[in-house]
């Protein structure tokens, strides 16, 4: 049995990628062009991806197809349409990420909430010692324990950084889903929560519905100038309204782990925003930490040999 994976350089490299548990040709890619993936997945019977996009032409040009691994939990690289009409299991990573997205979370909210980032370069800059006191006050400091923290998203990542911020002393907001109603006394209307949240956290996936979910709007509503954190999916903020409302005054500190072009071009919205002191851009590695990794690489493994047993898990649409 023939897998070819497209993009081993997007996990760590220190990151143990065990041999599956039965007869197979390994054919490891650092990374995969789009003009690269027909050619190399034309006599696969698995295919391992995680960012490289496998489209209808592809995946119609390989006809020993009969698994796509995705190393990541999202599949909006995958036609998942195309796999379904040819009978091409699709699978996914779950679970993994449950620690490591929550901590990296709350790190970008700590480092905005009491302007790490300000302090560090003001201190590089030599403020200290101009100051001529033990310490100083340019930025603003604030705790979070009585402060409220605003969820979108309720699965299992939303559910841990709600379980971080409730050990924190923070009173913790699930959203409803935006333009809906009737999901129960446990969720807060999404217009309701973004006129009372203090930090508000993106945890859900992108689909057409929460697709700029988050814009100039939005922002308008936000009248205790919360920090906005996305650690989720790039497009579910219109970027181009974030630099606005930080010049406005709208929300008061921004984080993103994610973009909707990934790496940025230079042109980017949030590239004109990296030298502010209320913003922080870090390259998707939330999910990154080494444990979650590996656990990720472990379950990868894992979703192969079951599917060669039979027992397909973790099937997307499934």
């Amino acid at each position: 049995m023939r897998i070819a994976f497209l993009d081993r350089a997007t996990l760590c490299p220190q990151t143990v990628l065990r041999n599956p548990e039965f007869e197979h040709e390994l054919c490891v890619y650092e990374s995969t062009a789009p003009a690269e993936v027909a050619r190399r997945i034309a006599d696969a019977d698995i295919v391992i991806v995680n960012k490289v996009r496998l489209d209808r032409a592809s995946i119609e040009a390989a006809p020993r197809l009969r698994l796509v691994a995705v190393a990541a939990t999202g599949t909006d690289n995958v036609d998942i349409a195309a796999c379904r009409e040819r009978g091409i299991v699709v699978s996914n990573i779950r679970n993994y990420a449950v620690n490591t997205v929550p901590e990296h979370t709350f790190a970008l909210i700590f480092a905005l909430r009491r302007s790490i980032c300000a302090y560090r370069d003001a201190v590089r800059a030599g403020r200290w010692q101009d100051s001529g006191q033990f310490c100083f006050f340019d930025h603003p400091i604030r705790d979070l324990a009585g402060s409220t923290l605003g969820i979108i998203g309720d699965g299992v990542l939303g559910q841990a950084t709600a379980a971080m911020g409730r050990a924190l002393g923070m009173r913790v907001l699930f959203s409803t889903h935006k333009g809906r109603s009737g999901q129960g006394t446990l969720y807060t209307p999404f217009e309701k929560m973004l006129e009372q949240v203090d930090v508000l956290t993106l945890h859900c996936p992108l689909t057409p519905a929460t697709k700029h979910m988050i814009g100039a709007q939005e922002f308008a509503q936000m009248c205790r100038r919360p920090l906005l954190i996305n650690t989720a999916r790039g497009g579910l903020v219109d970027e181009s309204a974030v630099g606005p409302a930080l010049a406005a005054g709208q929300i008061a500190g921004a984080a993103f782990d994610v973009v909707s072009v990934e790496p940025p071009p230079h042109n980017h919205p949030f590239m004109q925003l990296i030298g502010r002191p209320d913003f922080i851009l870090t390259p998707h590695v939330a999910w990154a930490s080494d444990e979650a990794v590996q656990a990720l690489a472990d379950q990868l493994v894992d979703n192969l040999e079951a599917f060669v047993r039979g027992e397909p898990r973790n099937v997307v649409g499934a």
